[in-house]
């Protein structure tokens, strides 16, 4: 006996508030058993209905920095979701955790006055006041005139704009500043010193520092980088933006080698790569941390949190720590270690 799946295309039956796949199927002896006539063999037809699709545009997918992942939030069944993002974003932004509540309830919420404000959020009415005149300040609130005052806030879209041109002014304040110090810098006389080189040693900590100092070493290549990107550590370096550094430095024609766990994960992010030295190696120990040596010279080693849970480090991921050193010994040893498993 065989069967013949028959899917109904054109009679899905929907239901937008199932997260599961089901199948219904019927088995009629009148209607649905038959014979083939060429075979001889019985034939009962199985009638599988199609699961129902959510549409992709009811789908926002937001990257979470600490898990390093990416979150798929549903705009129809997530508000609370949807709204933490948004709150994440402000702050990055700029704005204090009670200005980033004053301004999202007044912007779902229409014209309000400010005892109005401070009796739904629990926040002191003076306080309320007083942020609603610094977001003003700001462009993010208008005061309405009529008695009582009133507060609303700017659009939202509206809102991101004004905060990234006022971060990207800081930004160009701060890079002339710069400039300025660093010529009142060079003017101060110094005493002369004869330099040689040292083995020195930096402790880094935070995952910005971190990006920076890679960024840093891999800019100052000459001739040859090495990567070794464990498992825990090798979304942090595709979505810091290391991976794509390592392509544009190859095409100078350097010397670029990335060593990788031999896992799923590892080889998710790794395939798409634009590389010819790639590899992914069973023998890496699996508790292995990461580390980057750039022309045998600088090595920039990551503190591993061995023993800690997942979520812990990803709860802890803005205070992880790495190691900068040009301390010969040590850069000598990865080193080794390094070609024994890129040739194992």
């Amino acid at each position: 006996m065989c069967y013949i799946l028959t899917f109904l295309g054109s009679n899905v039956i929907t239901n937008a508030d199932s997260e599961f796949r089901s199948i219904k199927y019927t088995a009629s002896r009148n209607s649905l058993s038959s014979f083939d006539l060429e075979s001889g063999t019985k034939v009962r037809t199985l009638t599988v209905m199609e699961p129902p699709v959510k549409k992709p545009d009811s789908v926002v997918r937001l990257y979470d920095e600490k898990a390093q992942l990416y979150k798929f939030v549903m705009k129809d069944k997530g508000p609370l979701q949807s709204l933490e993002a948004i709150e994440n974003a402000l702050a990055k932004l700029g704005l204090s955790k009670n200005e980033i509540r004053v301004y999202t309830y007044l912007a779902r919420t229409g014209m309000l006055k400010a005892s109005e404000i401070s009796e739904v959020i629990s926040l002191h009415r003076t306080e309320t006041y007083r942020i609603l005149r610094d977001l003003e300040k700001m462009g993010l609130v208008s005061s309405v005139f009529e008695k009582p005052l009133k507060f609303v806030a700017t659009p939202f879209e509206k809102t991101l704009d004004i905060l990234i041109d006022s971060k990207r002014l800081r930004l160009q304040l701060l890079e002339r500043k710069k400039r300025d110090l660093v010529s009142l810098w060079i003017s101060l006389p110094k005493a002369e010193v004869e330099l040689s080189k040292k083995e020195v040693f930096q402790i880094l900590e935070g995952e910005e520092q971190i990006n920076r100092k890679a960024e840093e070493i891999l800019e100052k290549s000459k001739s040859e980088v090495c990567v070794f990107a464990s498992d825990s550590d090798i979304a942090h370096f595709y979505h810091a933006g290391l991976l794509d550094k390592l392509e544009r430095i190859e095409k100078k024609d350097f010397s670029v080698r990335l060593l990788a766990n031999d896992s799923p994960k590892s080889k998710f992010f790794i395939k798409e790569l634009k590389l010819n030295g790639v590899r992914s190696s069973a023998a890496c120990p699996s508790d292995l941390s990461s580390f980057i040596i750039v022309d045998q010279e600088q090595l920039l080693f990551l503190i591993n949190k061995n023993g800690q849970p997942r979520e812990d480090i990803e709860k802890k991921r803005e205070k992880l720590g790495a190691l900068w050193t040009n301390y010969e010994a040590f850069i000598k040893a990865l080193s080794a270690l390094f070609s024994e498993l890129w040739n194992s």
